[in-house]
């Protein structure tokens, strides 16, 4: 299949678009043809990407804001003409035993992972349903379908996407609007970098996922066709157990 001719020309929006999983993704959508609406906190750093890459607009902005879906989705539109996907990938990892866990962190956690999260996906999904196109990429994790200790909250946020995407896919069906869910493993990027031990030590891996693997599978998400529905996509690294 040619994907950049599949892709090409259509418009993504993306969210967390500054470091990590959303960078990789913007740069590999960019290269298969796509126009691009970014948005992240750090101003500076989707500019110098949306200069990267090209046929791309950015929008700083905290994603908690309630505001901020529409002001994306009306961008893509203002810019581009049209919005064919939107991948809500913003999201924080915060965990920690019972003695030690920051409540404070564990609430902002939730606002940004589900509260930000389920408000860019209506806007997503209301706007796809009434052009009936469009697919909505919603970033869970492994923890998303199991738990273990210290993480019950963050795991607890990604439980909620996948019952929001399981939900919307449900009342989709029959429409020609996706909704899909992938679940990374351990992936190599900052949101670990402030941990007093790093993941990839506490569970002996050596050789975690990527950023440039998760943008490969949303890719992958995009080319199928329009009678394909992935609604769940488990990434995981060789060496992980859980």
């Amino acid at each position: 299949m040619n994907s950049a001719s599949t892709l090409k020309d259509q418009v993504a929006v993306i969210t967390g678009a500054s470091s990590g999983i959303g960078a990789a993704v913007a740069r590999n959508l960019s290269q298969a043809g796509m126009k691009l609406v970014l948005t992240a906190r750090r101003s500076e750093r989707i500019d110098s990407l949306a200069k990267e890459i090209g046929e791309s607009a950015s929008l700083m902005g905290d994603i908690t804001e309630p505001s901020l879906p529409q002001k994306l989705l009306d961008l893509a539109l203002q810019r581009f003409g049209r919005c064919d996907v939107i991948c809500n990938n913003a999201g924080v990892v915060d965990v920690g035993p019972i003695e030690e866990i920051d409540i404070e962190r564990v609430c902002r956690m939730v606002r940004i992972n589900v509260e930000a999260a389920f408000r860019l996906a209506y806007a997503a999904v209301r706007h796809f349903k009434r052009i009936n196109q469009g697919h909505l990429v919603n970033t869970s994790s492994i923890l998303g379908t199991k738990v273990r200790p210290t993480a019950g909250a963050y795991a607890g946020t990604k439980y909620a996407i996948e019952a929001l995407s399981e939900g919307l896919r449900m009342e989709l069906a029959g429409t020609n609007v996706k909704v899909s869910c992938i679940e990374p493993g351990l992936v190599l990027t900052e949101l670990h970098n402030h941990w007093k031990v790093h993941p990839t030590k506490s569970m002996n891996i050596s050789s975690p996922l990527q950023p440039e693997d998760i943008a490969r599978t949303i890719r992958f998400l995009l080319e199928q066709p329009a009678h394909i529905r992935i609604p769940r996509l488990l990434i995981m690294p060789g060496e992980q157990q859980l």
